[in-house]
């Protein structure tokens, strides 16, 4: 079982490595009240990395809890 949670979260990361790397271009985004460019690459990588880190701190305090 370990092995295929392994298995599927590098395909997730391979996956989410090329949609990141056919995404080079430049994007302004508007966070509060300043706009800042960077490219899209740069903003897909900052969400998905985002989003990891809070699905794991949502599960180690859904784990803590039990």
């Amino acid at each position: 079982m370990n092995r295929i949670k392994l298995i599927c979260a590098a395909v997730i990361a391979v996956l989410t490595l090329i949609v990141v790397l056919q995404n080079t271009d430049p994007v302004a985004t508007r966070v509060l009240f300043a706009t800042i460019e960077m490219p899209r690459a740069v903003l897909l990588f900052g969400t998905t990395a985002v989003g990891f880190l809070l699905g794991v701190l949502v599960s180690m305090h859904l784990t803590r809890k039990k």
